[in-house]
């Protein structure tokens, strides 16, 4: 399986992206792979960074799209995670760079990671909703089929272009409340992992995700006490909620 995240406008909260850093140090990884951004990054947006070498050299840091082998004991499917910016240039070239990684390592599923802001009460469980372009996904999983039109990101793009290529994907989204800035939404991530394992199968080992998940709420818990406002915009929240 290959498992994919983007900082960017998919990535409310940074959900998807926080998700894929909590297996990267779960787990044993090996980088295996990138794709140079150069071509689909524009540099004064996403900077790269400057950063000592050795306590006295300096050396330039480029933002790229980096793969990971993940070793998972005891599992007999292997795990890929792929971790980046969204592009900003030549989606077309860029989604066809991906394609052709997946077709070289035989992946047999591509799930993609996303997040977005809505009007939601920050103390229910989190809604993660799954999409796929792909029929036999869609009837396979009880997915959604995704009614929605307007402007998309570059997870949408993927699901579809991988899927046009006969690359099975799929698209997992977390609903968070838009009245909370706090970053990372450590219980979007713990709930886009649980998304995973649940059309995967395989079993990600979330206990440590368990108790920052439970602390993040806490936190927002006290947050939103603290702000007459907020408290009074979540009881609204809740009485359209609970009147329907």
């Amino acid at each position: 399986m290959l498992l994919l995240a983007y900082a960017g406008a998919s990535d409310a909260g940074e959900a998807a992206t926080s998700a894929s850093r909590f297996l990267l140090d779960q787990f044993s990884v090996s980088n295996i792979a990138r794709i140079e951004m150069e071509e689909f990054l524009d540099f004064t947006v996403a900077r790269p960074h400057m950063r000592l070498r050795d306590g006295t050299d300096h050396e330039i840091v480029w933002p790229t799209h980096e793969f990971f082998s993940v070793r998972m004991d005891n599992q007999s499917s292997d795990l890929v995670l792929g971790l980046g910016i969204e592009p900003h240039l030549r989606w077309k070239a860029y989604s066809r760079c991906v394609v052709e990684f997946a077709q070289r390592l035989n992946v047999r599923m591509v799930v993609l990671l996303g997040a977005y802001l809505d009007d939601v009460i920050y103390s229910q469980p989190v809604q993660v909703a799954g999409f796929s372009s792909a029929p036999h996904l869609t009837s396979e999983l009880n997915l959604v089929s995704s009614t929605y039109e307007g402007p998309t990101g570059i997870v949408s793009v993927l699901d579809q272009t991988l899927s046009d290529a006969g690359v099975p994907a799929l698209s997992l989204w977390a609903r968070l409340p838009h009245y909370i800035s706090t970053a990372p939404n450590w219980r979007g991530a713990l709930a886009l992992l649980q998304g995973v394992e649940r059309v995967t199968g395989i079993p990600l080992e979330l206990s440590g995700l368990d108790g920052m998940a439970a602390d993040f709420d806490v936190t927002i818990s006290k947050l939103i006490a603290s702000n007459p406002q907020l408290s009074a915009y979540v009881r609204e929240l809740k009485k359209r909620a609970f009147s329907q």
